[in-house]
């Protein structure tokens, strides 16, 4: 829903939302019942800092892991700097993580609380975000998944996804026949004469059309558009639900600080290097052969996940959490 041109409820900010809603829930009934330390005015200051890391390290990270120009690009209209133009979209889910991590030091020293339980909160509830957020990704036609095999485009598996915006990629329109142009020209301008877009291209018009649902104009597009595996929906799968069930299972019974923040970062860098498999690498981001930089940052994340794990379960602090009713704990 947009209110002006630039500005409105954008899917990507109403999933972070919603995830930041449903977790702070989470950490509320942690409290409540005692499966946490914090007290309920501790867990809203913490959900706090973490909703600012999650937004500060998400910004900072996609600028400095993909459009590293930003931090030089400077304008005459609001926000004036490219690092604060959100609203063009760009989060980085691993630079969201490491702002969350910053953030439950900064809040475990200056109230003197355990870091590593902070973390183990934070990355029980982490998943929420990180899943709705893959499923806004689709909503917004974005980090589109890798083509399926050519036998494969004649007769597309309904689990395929076709991207409109498809229509916008230099080549596009060079490789349509001319009567299959043509054809594509005529349903547009049937659009344009019923809706007065004709100020807009062609590729425009029918790429608007698509997403208001014009079952007519979509399957004449739909023919010419490359069929994709639904990366969009394998890492909302890996990302949210697989993730936070790895979690939540760990945690079924007290652990030692730390044991839920190692198996978050060992479990969510496993599961990313699996499933950009399925997705596009984001061009001109640095890669060596077939491994994207994703899944250079995740493989740190299993490195990370592992020593955290080993750093738990060789210390000496008291098991805390476990989701299990306390009576089955005992």
């Amino acid at each position: 829903m947009k209110f002006t041109d630039t500005f409105g409820v954008r899917w990507y900010g109403l999933s972070y939302a919603i995830g930041m809603l449903l977790g702070w829930s989470v950490l509320r009934w942690m409290s409540s019942t005692g499966r946490s330390p914090l007290n309920k005015i501790q867990i809203d200051n913490f959900a706090t800092a973490i909703i600012l890391g999650l937004l500060v390290g998400g910004r900072v990270g996609h600028v400095a892991f993909y459009e590293p120009h930003l931090f030089t690009h400077f304008s005459s209209s609001f926000p004036f700097w490219g690092l604060l133009e959100i609203h063009r979209g760009g989060m980085s889910s691993h630079g969201g993580i490491i702002g969350i991590a910053i953030a439950c030091i900064w809040f475990g020293r200056r109230n003197n609380v355990s870091i590593l339980h902070l973390g183990d909160l934070a990355c029980l509830v982490a998943p929420i975000g990180v899943g709705l957020g893959r499923l806004a990704n689709w909503v917004n036609g974005e980090l589109w998944g890798k083509p399926l095999d050519v036998a494969s485009q004649q007769a597309p598996p309904w689990w395929s996804v076709k991207y409109p915006a498809e229509m916008f990629e230099p080549g596009f329109w060079q490789r349509l026949k001319p009567e299959e142009l043509d054809g594509l020209k005529k349903a547009a301008s049937a659009i344009a004469v019923r809706t007065g877009d004709a100020a807009k291209d062609l590729p425009q018009i029918l790429h608007d059309a698509c997403y208001a649902g014009n079952q007519q104009i979509i399957d004449v597009v739909a023919p010419f558009l490359t069929a994709r595996y639904p990366s969009n929906f394998i890492q909302a799968f890996t990302d949210g639900v697989v993730l936070l069930a790895a979690v939540a299972i760990v945690w079924l019974r007290p652990r030692k600080p730390g044991t839920i923040f190692g198996t978050f970062f060992l479990t969510y860098g496993i599961l990313r290097v699996f499933s950009e498999q399925f997705r596009v690498p984001d061009p001109d981001i640095f890669t060596v052969g077939p491994v994207t930089l994703p899944m250079i940052l995740s493989g740190a994340m299993v490195a990370v996940g592992v020593g955290a794990i080993t750093f738990a379960a060789r210390s000496s602090a008291t098991p805390l959490g476990g989701l299990l009713p306390r009576s089955s704990t005992t």
